[in-house]
This record gives C-alpha cells, structure tokens and sequence, in this order.
C-alpha cells in the first residue's frame, strides 16, 4: 500500500504543472508598479533614494518575468515542469536550422535533441520596463551616492538580462532585437554608478544593423551609427573588422546619396592603416576602386602602403598588404617580392611562406596559360618557356615545406605540395616527394 502511495503522489507531481499554463503573475507586478508609479508622483517619497531602487527593482521584475524561468539548455520536460504544456508544438526554421517551436503566451521557445536552444519572447508586461528599470536606479544613485553598491547590482542584472537578450535573439535570427538588448546593456553600464561601460556591446550593435542591411536598407543608418559610437569611446575589434562593417553600412546607403560612396572609401582607408594586414578591407577597397568611377585608381593603395613603409620599413603587416593588393591587380611578381620580404621578416610565420608559396604557383599558372597558347616553329622554344615555367613552381615548393613545417599536416599545403611535385615529377627527387606529401594529405584529409 505504501509503495502504491509513493507512486501515485509522484505522478501528481509530474502531472500538475504541467496542466498549469505559463507562470507570470501579471496583476501583482502591475500592482507593484502602480504603486511605485504613485510613490515617485509624491513629492516626499519620490525624494528618497529607497523609493527609485524599489522601482528600478519593479521593472526590472515586469521585464524580466516572461522569461526567468527559461535558459538555454533547459530540457523539455524541465520547461513543461516551469511554464506548463506549451499551446502548440509546431517544426520551425531559424537562420537555416531546424527546431521545435514551443508556444506559450509570452515566448516561443525553440528546441533542439529535447533542450531550450533558443527563444524569442512574444509580448511584455508594461513597454519600455528596462528604460524605465535604468532611469529609477540612476536617480537612487543622484539622490544618494551612498547607495552605489545596491545601484550597481541592480545595473548588472539589467546588463547581464540585456546581454543573454542579446545572444538568443542571435540564435533566434532577430539581428535587430539582439541590437537593440545590446545598446540597453551597454545603457546600463553608462549609468554613473556602475563604473566603466563596454564599447564592445556597442560594436555588437553596428555588427548586427550591418547584417540586417540587405534586407532592411534602414538598418544601414543604425548600423554606421553604431559603429561609429564605437570607435569614437575607443574600441576597434582585434582585425580591425570594424572598418569593413562600416564600409558596408556607407556603401549600402550610396543610392540614397552618391556621397557614401567615398564615406565607404574613407572607412576603408582608416582601417587598412591600422589593420594593413585585413583581407576584407583590402578586397573592400578592390572592390570600389575597380567598381565605383571617380574613387581612384588602385595603383594609389599601392602608393599609400609604400608611403607607410618608408616611414617603416620593418612592419610584416604592411608589407603582406601590398602583397595582397598586387595579388588583386594580378600583378605576381610585386606579390613575389612583398612576401619575399614577409618571410625575410618573419621566417617562421605560417602564413608569409604559404602565400609566397601561393602566388609563386600563380605565376607559374598564369605563364603555363601562355605557354599552352602560344604557336611554336620548334620544339626547342617550347621546351625552353617550359623550362621557365616549371623553374617558377619550383621555387614554390620549398615555401610550401617551410610552411608545414611550422603547420604540419595542413590539407591546403600538402594540396599544393603535391600537385606541385606530381607536375615536376621528372626533375630529381621529385616524384619521392610527391608520394611522401600524397600519403601526408591523404591523412590529413581522411581519404583511405
């Protein structure tokens, strides 16, 4: 009889929650701020600092409430126990995956395997709660510094709620959702009493109005914004990619007003002489110096790094830049030279030797192209340019080496180490390399 007791009380358990819907007392926290709107309204109250952190504390609450019991990595059967059987369960696809939907009066949680992947939340108690939330806590601390321990957490769990906004609304595909939780965490952090604000929240902000652009031109304006707050307050990312994102936010408003053109030229330029080393700000500039009239001819990127280098001669960075600048005019024997010097520089760097070894392969393509084309009256001539050619992959194939050496096993190396050494196969010692760098690909590569 015991036993039959135990198991019926648990299924009890089990089952009650889950006949219950969502779990947001709505009509107590409106009561709250209610009250704490009719407190703030009276002179005496509102000139005490407790009165603003209970209200900061209230709306924080009537924000974060829809969604407090909800976390990523929560398992099904957890959040059934938390909000209750959703509405309906329906297969959805967000940025290209797919999910379960859980719908529930305030959010849709999206689960992947049987776990809280991600959500996006429906609707909200009362608009603009964590502005408001902000607001109360700035004016505890103006009306008391003293209070500036309770001001500050009361901050940080406003940010950190903001921030995993942030983050699922990412998951979620709602770029501009997260954008904006990410401007509210980092208002948060401007406030006085919290100490020093994170730019790169506000980065994170432009980035996501960039990615919204193509389909939302708007998004552009915000975005170029937002980028520009950012670097303004300091912060550039760790590649410079900053710059680039904010080409695109120019470039995207250039049918608006031909003038974002060059706005777009001069982000660019501002990035690759800090980050000369970009590949996307250099492809960037390619991009509108050889699509857009009137920017400028692409011998002048060329012009601004030697500029650069004469002041220092000794930076690698600026010299893989104009490596990669002829590389884009098709120009490899400049490309050649730069990296010549990127590996004098930096001889045991992985990627100086590898696109030495790279436009070295170019070349010699780009003259075995001429080679295939070009009429002969001998077999002499032919074999003459032939010799020349394969003189220049050659040269290749110890870059190559030096560049597995300091990166074993790489696939893209031994790719090219090879095919390199399988075409030159009848010079010395040749086709004992190729067998040897074919074994190490095939590894490398996972091919029996």
């Amino acid at each position: 009889m015991k036993r039959m007791i135990w198991v019926a009380l648990a299924a009890v358990l089990l089952a009650a929650p889950v006949a219950q819907a969502q779990k947001v007392n709505k009509s107590a926290i409106v009561a709250k701020l209610e009250k704490s709107d009719a407190d703030v309204a009276d002179a005496k109250k509102s000139a005490k600092a407790a009165t603003w952190l209970n209200r900061g504390k209230a709306y924080y609450e009537a924000a974060t409430a829809p969604t407090k019991d909800v976390f990523v990595g929560m398992e099904g059967m957890m959040l059934k126990l938390t909000a209750g059987e959703p509405k309906t369960v329906e297969a959805a696809t967000l940025v290209g995956r797919e999910y379960e939907a859980w719908a529930y009066p305030y959010f849709t949680a999206y689960l992947q395997g049987g776990k809280v992947v991600t959500w996006s939340q429906k609707k909200s108690i009362v608009a603009n709660a964590i502005p408001t939330a902000i607001e109360a806590y700035n004016k505890a601390y103006e009306l008391d510094a003293k209070q500036a321990e309770k001001v500050k957490e009361g901050l940080q769990q406003i940010s950190d709620f903001c921030s995993q906004a942030g983050n699922t609304g990412i998951d979620a595909g709602r770029y501009t959702d997260a954008a904006d939780a990410y401007m509210l965490a980092y208002k948060a952090q401007e406030s006085p009493a919290y100490g020093n604000a994170d730019p790169q929240l506000v980065y994170y902000a432009g980035y996501l109005y960039t990615m919204d652009g193509p389909q939302n031109p708007a998004s552009f304006v915000k975005g170029a914004e937002y980028l520009n707050q950012a670097l303004a307050l300091g912060y550039a990312d760790e590649e410079g990619s900053i710059y680039y994102y904010l080409f695109h936010c120019y470039y995207g408003q250039k049918e608006t007003d031909k003038a974002f053109v060059m706005k777009a030229k001069d982000a660019l330029l501002a990035g690759i002489e800090k980050f000369p080393k970009n590949e996307r700000i250099l492809e960037g500039l390619m991009q509108l110096y050889t699509a857009e009239e009137g920017v400028g001819d692409p011998a002048d990127l060329v012009a601004m790094i030697d500029k650069s280098l004469a002041e220092n001669p000794e930076n690698a960075e600026l010299w893989f830049g104009r490596g990669r600048v002829f590389y884009a005019l098709k120009n490899y024997d400049e490309s050649i030279s730069s990296f010549k010097k990127v590996v004098e520089l930096q001889p045991e760097v992985f990627e100086g030797n590898y696109y030495l070894g790279v436009f070295y392969t170019l070349k010699g393509d780009a003259l075995n192209k001429e080679v295939n084309e070009r009429p002969y009256s001998s077999q002499a001539a032919y074999d003459a340019d032939l010799k020349a050619v394969n003189e220049v992959y050659m040269a290749a194939v110890p870059c190559f080496e030096k560049a597995n050496e300091i990166k074993p096993n790489d696939p893209d190396t031994l790719e090219f180490l090879k095919s390199l050494c399988f075409r030159l196969r009848d010079e010395a010692g040749m086709m004992d390399k190729y067998n040897t760098y074919n074994t190490l690909y095939k590894k490398a590569k996972g091919i029996e």
